[in-house]
């Protein structure tokens, strides 16, 4: 301490990872509030934080003097490195926080002080924490606030400089001289290695310096509110990122470092008098040409980069000449200013750009929060406060999408070799694929997974499910030579309604979706429709498109006029998310019989709702009966029985009291998409279901301790149905004195003897899994429709075509032909069943029916 109150060998201890910034020291900070004390050591008397003591001292620290921090604080002291003795230039901070060059020794006395800080951590270290302004954000705000000195030891190369350990080595480089020297001057009381995140350069992984330097800066501290309130109009997509990543940004507004010390990019247009100091702004080639000291060489000037525009000096009023600051701007601030800079605006285009400003959409990844989003915000937010534009947002809209990672998760990095070339991508499974993967799989919610084999499970799942429903369309309606665009007259069939309900929900869930900026749930709700209108639709209504199997004419328009408006609005409702697709399916559909549509389904009107057709009673019953089909294969997938094998029963518990009625008006199409006999309706599960109790033992274990194996052995004890139904209902189980509530016990659904069955959404669905001779015949002969039709497709026949079939096998098989032979000749379009030899002109086959061997045989007829 400076005037020695405590001794010529008193000191104090402070502790750094970074011995190279020591020579740049200028404080030294403490906890105001935690306790400090002064203890001999060797003949001297050292200062640390009393609770790390021992740990820097040793055990036998005994305090001579205990102080709070706040006691220490102003405490002068002799620093490790004076840099006006090793030929440093020192300054310090003046009472506004700029830093001005100390020219008089006898400045720098009083300077170098203990201050305070609430940060300083007694976690690590010795409790005193050493502050080097020229490094580090925190340490260059304690110098502006406490007007410290500030000495800067390394150059810009990071050069440790003259007269100092390590002089001229890389500051890293030198930290083990400046270990070396302090313990050769009796100054060092302890160095270690201590292992700590540090950043580094990632490109050459070279470590990285924290360098406090000069710049220009934008005041946009001034502006915060402004800010604040003008991300309150931009709609986020999504929604978070606004009061989030974005808003905590602007909430914690740091003024704009807008210069860059470099020679290539937009010069800052800043010019200093060489005499008086004064800087001025040129804000036009106009003003530049009047305060140019050679006028014509300004008005010449065609190229305002550097080097050219640095030889135009400036007037001065008082007299002298003024020069350009050599630095150029933040490339961010030309990309805030591209609203302006496209129009050469406030200069000319006003008109045009006022039409355009503010825009009404922009895109980009998340990291632009703090670039592109955020300096285009500010530069409308300062314009706007200039009166230089007519609104203080750039932006309406904004859509923030995730980072792009490989297939496992991983970030894609060109060392790791796993970056994802999307020209394959694109040549191998096409733009529509690729786009169609980028906005159903949530890119414009958080950062996501991309490779080839995701793009193309997209393809598969939704692009060829819409590619095939599309053929069989135009594949029946080319053999019908119907007219699709004409609605029939008279009752339309339920199954139709509940597709233009769907269909016109659809394009209202996906129009508001899109209103909103949000393409994720609007590509997922068509994902759905696409999935809803093969599977359900287009396979429930299969029979309606074969000749002579409609009932009626007027059937047969009405199934195809709903699947022509079906495929004709999803091309205008995909047209932005699959161009290609979608236009090749409006080109065919509507201009090949259309000359006066719009040439494009890109220059076609967006679907209109007609809300009177969206039945939201019956789109609900008709998930109600999908979700039971689903669960009922689910069942079956579990017993192992085909769909083709008819059962006896199927039996479902409905999760509402009101869903009674729509499944019992419904229960013809449960019978037929389970291939059941009887629908039966449960009033509990357990009438298919039994349960196994099984103690939750993790929960357990934290409740109860040492009373878990009682509670156990009880269990065991009790009537399994019993616990069940408690838990159920969400009631208690008494167990040995204790009371367990319903998350301390696990219960397992087991199948009751003789059924299979399945839970989800709150329902239960089973089927009986007893196969009678009776419904094994008519499996078989499902089995052989599905045969034919295979060699049907096999030996190239059309849809439409008439066949006879023979077939060759033993008199079990036989005789299910025989029995079955109107329902086989039904499904297969076949005029005639003959068993025996077929014509060596007729497409055979042998098969395989469990062990029994079959031979089929098809021919077209003439």
């Amino acid at each position: 301490p400076r005037n020695r109150p405590l001794g010529d060998r008193a000191a104090i201890v402070a502790w750094t990872t970074t011995p190279w910034t020591l020579p740049g020291n200028t404080a030294l900070a403490v906890k105001p509030d935690a306790e400090y004390g002064m203890y001999t050591h060797d003949g001297d008397i050292l200062v640390v934080a009393t609770e790390l003591a021992e740990k820097v001292l040793g055990e036998d620290a005994r305090p001579i003097l205990k102080i709070k921090g706040e006691g220490l604080v102003g405490l002068e002291y002799e620093p490790l490195y004076r840099p006006e003795f090793v030929g440093q230039e020192i300054m310090r901070f003046d009472g506004e926080g700029r830093l001005r060059r100390v020219t008089d020794a006898d400045e720098t006395n009083g300077l170098r002080r203990v201050i305070a800080a609430d940060y300083v951590s007694l976690d690590d270290g010795t409790g005193i924490v050493h502050i080097a302004p020229a490094f580090g954000g925190e340490d260059f705000e304690e110098g502006k606030k406490h007007r410290l000195l500030f000495a800067q030891p390394i150059d810009l190369r990071g050069i440790m400089a003259e007269n100092l350990p390590g002089a001229g080595k890389f500051a890293k480089d030198a930290d083990k001289d400046v270990i070396r020297d302090l313990e050769t001057r009796g100054l060092m009381m302890k160095s270690t290695t201590i292992k700590h995140t540090y950043p580094f350069c990632w490109r050459c992984k070279t470590p990285l310096l924290y360098y406090a330097k000069p710049s220009w800066y934008i005041r946009t501290t001034r502006q915060r509110e402004h800010l604040l309130a003008g991300n309150e109009r931009i709609n986020w997509y999504p929604e978070h990122i606004k009061h989030g990543r974005f808003g905590n940004w602007l909430e914690n507004n740091i003024d704009w470092a807008v210069s860059r010390e470099r020679y290539w990019g937009t010069p800052l247009p800043f010019w200093k008098c060489e005499s008086c100091g004064e800087a001025a702004c040129v804000g036009s080639r106009a003003e530049l040409a009047e305060r140019a000291t050679d006028r014509a060489k300004a008005e010449a000037l065609d190229d305002l980069h550097r080097p050219y525009i640095d030889e135009i000096t400036l007037r001065c009023d008082c007299g002298g000449e003024m020069r350009r600051a050599p630095e150029v701007a933040d490339a961010w601030f030309d990309s805030g200013a591209m609203p302006y800079a496209q129009w050469h605006y406030p200069f000319e285009n006003e008109d045009q750009f006022l039409k355009r400003f503010p825009a009404d959409f922009i895109c980009e990844a998340i990291d632009q929060t703090r670039g592109w989003f955020y300096t285009l915000h500010a530069e409308a937010t300062l314009l706007k406060a200039a009166e230089a534009v007519p609104d203080g947002i750039a932006f309406k809209n904004v859509i923030c999408v995730g980072h792009i990672q490989d297939e496992k998760g991983q970030k894609m990095s060109k060392s790791r070799g796993n970056v994802v070339d999307p020209w394959s991508i694109l040549d191998q499974y096409g733009a529509d694929a690729t786009r169609w993967y980028m906005f159903s799989a949530g890119f414009a919610r958080t950062s996501g997974r991309f490779g080839a084999g995701l793009v193309e499970e997209g393809l598969r799942r939704f692009l060829l499910t819409l590619w095939n429903t599309y053929s069989f369309f135009v594949s029946y309606a080319n053999i019908d030579k119907i007219d699709p665009r004409n609605a029939p007259g008279g009752e339309v069939p339920e199954i139709d309604r509940w597709l233009l309900s769907e269909l016109n929900a659809l394009a209202l869930k996906v129009t508001d979706e899109l209103d909103r900026y949000d393409p994720t749930d609007a590509s997922r709700a068509l994902d759905a429709f696409v999935d809803d209108l093969s599977n359900w639709y287009v396979r429930r209504s299969r029979r309606r498109f074969w000749r002579g199997v409609s009932e009626s004419d007027t059937d047969k328009q009405s199934a195809y006029y709903t699947l022509y408006t079906a495929l004709v609005t999803l091309s205008k409702l995909l047209a932005p998310f699959t161009p290609f697709v979608a236009e090749e399916i409006y080109q065919n559909l509507v201009r090949s019989i259309d000359d006066s549509a719009p040439l494009s389904v890109h220059l076609a009107d967006w679907p209109k709702v007609e809300h009177h057709r969206v039945d939201q009673r019956l789109n609900e019953e008709t998930q109600l009966v999908k979700r039971i089909c689903s669960l009922g294969r689910a069942a079956r997938a579990k017993a192992q029985i085909k769909v083709r094998q008819p059962v006896a029963e199927v039996a479902v518990k409905v999760r509402r009291p009101e869903d009674t009625e729509a499944l019992r008006k419904n229960e013809h199409l449960v019978l037929e998409e389970l291939n059941a006999k009887v629908l039966r309706l449960l009033t509990d599960e357990t009438e298919v279901l039994r349960f196994e109790v099984k103690p939750n033992l993790p929960v357990l274990g934290r409740k109860y301790g040492s009373g878990l194996a009682a509670i156990r052995q009880g269990l065991t004890a009790m009537p399994a149905q019993a616990v069940a139904d408690l838990v159920r209902s969400g009631k208690t189980v008494p167990v040995e004195g204790f009371e367990l509530e319903p998350e301390d016990i696990l219960l397992e659904a087991k199948d009751s003897e003789g059924y299979a069955a399945a839970t989800d959404w709150g329902m239960a669905v089973a089927i009986t899994t007893a196969i009678t001779p009776e419904l094994a015949d008519e499996g078989v002969a499902r089995e052989l429709v599905r045969r034919i039709q295979d060699m049907r497709r096999d030996a190239g026949f059309d849809l439409a075509d008439r066949i006879t079939t023979w077939y060759q096998s033993d008199a079990d098989l036989a005789r299910v032909v025989e029995a079955q032979a109107e329902y086989i000749k039904g499904e297969t379009l076949s005029t005639k069943l003959v068993a025996g030899d077929p014509p060596a002109d007729a497409h055979r086959a042998e098969h395989d029916l469990d062990g029994i061997t079959l031979v089929l045989a098809v021919r077209q007829n003439t």
